[in-house]
């Protein structure tokens, strides 16, 4: 397996890995890594006042709003930014940035308008907004490309260089712009929910064997590209809480809930399995990977990936395919051993704090040492999935980091 991904998959994948457009999405979400490692923090402080009923508890999921609450409204900013960056066009970067800003919040206002929400608190400005973030950002940055060497004035023009900017910017911005209001206000077209109506049938197929696996591998194949899975809660949530309930109440046996996923056996340290992942970067020979793993223990205990999803996985090609795989594996093992040999059972009881570590959740929400078993075995056959990836891409950041050293070495001219 490490030979073919050195020798075969690593090579191919590393074009698509350099790709401009490639490149300017995953250096975006890099730049907001700050905003999600404090985020996780802020996630981590609501723990107490949520478990325990701590009165006069502050409330961190406002701090928490405040950074991971507007990823996309940050992202829609950073992808025309950097993009004009990658193009050489770096004096329409910053008036790039601000258009594809402009744009996401004219695409969300219709939705913002309809929910009645006051203030920065929609979840469009965050994880709901992703898709449409990217959308608009990718969009402005590619019609700020086009008009990229674009200008009303002759190169011996007498008129001062900044007035030329000034005038010369309009027109791409304009464009952008009015293309957003022509589709969003004048047509109507409702991009949220149409991305939103995309998922819509994964309700029909959910609690399928088949279903379960796809919902899965959606999940990760968004959120290794950089979209929180978060963008499919208004399709999922729903059905999860209904499946629940009539597990709880009705006796029913439903398997895909929340319950299932992200408590009892599925996603042990957040979405993709990534507990063990983060334990092997942990003690990594690579400097980099060692620091991103250690930084991300505490909140993987506590099932929030971030940090490594975004610090190391998110439009990595290596990491993301270990992810796509997990996504189908997991969810067949947890099936067969709970819907076909009756070895684990199925949560019964309404269970929706995600951050609480595994297994102790595993205990809370079934109760048995078959269930905690269950568990185990996915953990072992998540780090046997990520092992082989992990190593490869460790090799490859020994290697960057060798080639840093000796250029740091060469004296200067």
């Amino acid at each position: 397996m490490i030979k073919w991904l050195e020798n075969d998959f690593s090579p191919k994948m590393s074009k698509v890995n350099h790709n401009v457009w490639v490149v300017t999405l995953k250096d975006s979400i890099m730049q907001l890594l700050p905003f999600i490692l404090l985020g996780s923090v802020f996630c981590l402080l609501t723990i107490p006042g949520d478990v325990f009923k701590i009165n006069n508890y502050p409330n961190f999921w406002t701090l928490f709003g405040w950074t991971m609450g507007v990823l996309s409204l940050l992202i829609s900013f950073l992808i025309p930014f950097n993009l004009m960056e990658k193009k050489r066009l770096r004096k329409q970067r910053f008036i790039a940035g601000c258009s594809g800003l402009i744009t996401f919040l004219i695409t969300v206002t219709p939705q913002i308008v309809a929910d009645k929400t006051v203030g920065f608190g929609h979840a469009s400005l965050g994880a709901g907004g992703m898709f449409v973030a990217i959308v608009a950002g990718v969009f402005t940055g590619w019609i700020m490309g086009i008009f990229g060497s674009f200008s009303f004035f002759k190169e011996e023009s007498i008129i001062p260089d900044f007035v030329r900017a000034w005038f010369d910017a309009m027109l791409p911005i304009g464009v952008v712009i009015v293309a957003a209001w022509l589709v969003v206000d004048i047509a109507g077209f409702d991009l949220y929910n149409s991305i939103l109506g995309f998922f819509m049938p994964l309700a029909n197929i959910i609690e399928t064997p088949w279903g379960f696996v796809l919902v899965s591998f959606i999940t990760c194949f968004l959120y290794t590209m950089g979209i929180s899975s978060w963008v499919l809660t208004p399709v999922t949530k729903p059905v999860f809480l209904a499946a629940i309930t009539a597990n709880a109440t009705a006796g029913a046996s439903f398997l895909v809930t929340s319950e299932t996923i992200f408590s009892a056996y599925l996603w042990i340290g957040g979405i993709g399995a990534t507990l063990p992942l983060v334990i092997m970067m942990a003690f990594s020979k690579n400097a980099k990977l060692k620091a991103l793993g250690r930084a991300s223990i505490t909140p993987g205990i506590f099932n929030i990936n971030e940090p490594i999803v975004f610090g190391a996985i998110a439009w990595n090609p290596i990491m993301m395919l270990p992810m796509w795989i997990i996504s189908i594996v997991l969810p067949t093992i947890i099936w067969i051993g709970t819907k076909v040999i009756n070895f684990a059972p199925i949560p019964k009881i309404v269970f929706d704090l995600w951050y609480v570590p595994f297994p102790i959740s595993t205990w809370v929400t079934t109760g048995t040492i078959t269930g905690i078993l269950l568990m185990l075995i996915c953990l072992v056959a998540a780090t046997f999935i990520w092992y082989p990836f992990f190593k490869v891409y460790e090799q490859q950041e020994m290697q960057n980091e060798t080639k840093e050293e000796k250029a740091s070495l060469r004296p200067a001219k």
